[in-house]
């Protein structure tokens, strides 16, 4: 049924994305870069924010959730109808990798998201020092998931670097997994 109603969605060519990651990872950065909008006033998110763009066609809706400590609990209320969950990671953060993985893990395990394409953001790739992207791939154990299809993209929310080819990706993948043309 989860399914059949995916399908019926993209068929209007509508997509809903949830953007996740740790406190400070960049999601909100990421969105405004997406969206062309001033970067320099960026606050911590402390709900979320919807942000609709027009992508190859399709009218993407970008669930940017807050994700410090206290709020993650409440993440669970934004998973109804995800067709990808976009998760952001901070490149220089290497104390938390640890909390981005279980995490991560956690979402993974959601019914609600079952069937959602993963992608991920390895933001703040343009400061010296971050982590590379193989670090990523072995501190989140990326080979250990068999339940999403997934991708990373090393990014820059700063630069806009990779940033459209992650969407392509999203888009691609949906259409792929549903048999859309």
């Amino acid at each position: 049924m989860l399914s059949i109603l995916r399908k019926a969605r993209l068929k209007d060519k509508e997509m809903r994305i949830l953007m996740l990651g740790l406190d400070n990872a960049g999601k909100t950065t990421i969105v405004k870069q997406i969206m062309n909008e001033d970067i320099t006033t960026v606050s911590p998110t402390l709900g979320f924010i919807i942000k609709t763009i027009d992508f190859q066609g399709y009218k993407l809706n970008i669930w940017d959730v807050g994700g410090q400590k206290t709020l993650r609990s409440y993440w669970r209320n934004y998973f109804e109808k995800t067709d990808a969950l976009i998760w952001v990671v901070d490149a220089t953060d290497r104390l938390r990798i640890d909390d981005c993985r279980e995490e991560l893990a956690g979402l993974l395990l959601e019914e609600r998201l079952m069937g959602a394409s993963l992608l991920i953001f390895l933001n703040k790739t343009d400061v010296a020092g971050c982590m590379t992207e193989k670090d990523i791939h072995e501190g989140l154990r990326l080979d250990a998931i068999k339940t999403h299809k997934w991708a990373i993209f090393p990014c820059s929310a700063m630069t806009g670097k990779n940033l459209h080819e992650g969407l392509e990706w999203v888009v691609q993948d949906a259409k792929d997994r549903l048999f859309l043309y």
